[in-house]
């Protein structure tokens, strides 16, 4: 694990172990960031909002109030990959109700898209958080999320004009 300083202060970036000799997955593979709001310079915490903003509202025509408070909190982390210095994929994870872990936010930029970044994001959030795992996926993407092992959890329901199934991934 690599630690890097940014304006903002301390925060993490982890890489893909390589093997030897390298494998493609080894060299292509992007460093994932993860930070606490505390650690994020005001040039990231501003560009992943743009990301969410750019996805949620303005691609899927979803206005709702995409600063909720949560980014804040401390036991908020914040996982993105970059690319050229700008994140191009992100989520996050935070304790919720039901002491259940959520992760929300799961986005990738357009021009990103297809290259596996969210996977492997997911993937690597799933391995830092306890258990159980809750998310609001949205309905289209259930199936990408059942295929990490979450299972639905409830009735489907709209949210922001966009049905959306509650899957959870662990005991309960």
């Amino acid at each position: 694990m690599d630690r890097h300083h940014s304006a903002g202060g301390l925060s993490t970036t982890v890489s893909a172990p390589a093997a030897r000799p390298p494998s493609l997955a080894a060299v292509t593979t992007p460093p994932i960031h993860i930070a606490r709001f505390h650690e994020l310079s005001a040039r990231t915490f501003h560009d992943i909002v743009r990301l969410r903003l750019d996805t949620f509202i303005v691609e899927q025509d979803a206005p709702y109030h995409e600063l909720d408070g949560r980014d804040l909190l401390d036991s908020t982390e914040h996982l993105w990959v970059e690319i050229d210095g700008e994140p191009v994929s992100y989520l996050r994870t935070y304790p919720g109700p039901e002491a259940a872990t959520w992760i929300g936010r799961v986005v990738t930029a357009p021009a990103h898209r297809g290259r596996g970044l969210s996977t492997l994001l997911m993937h690597h959030a799933l391995d830092r958080v306890p258990r159980p795992v809750r998310i609001a996926a949205q309905e289209r993407l259930t199936p990408w999320y059942a295929g990490m092992g979450f299972e639905r959890c409830g009735p489907d329901f709209v949210e922001d004009g966009i049905a959306h199934t509650p899957m959870r991934l662990g005991p309960g």
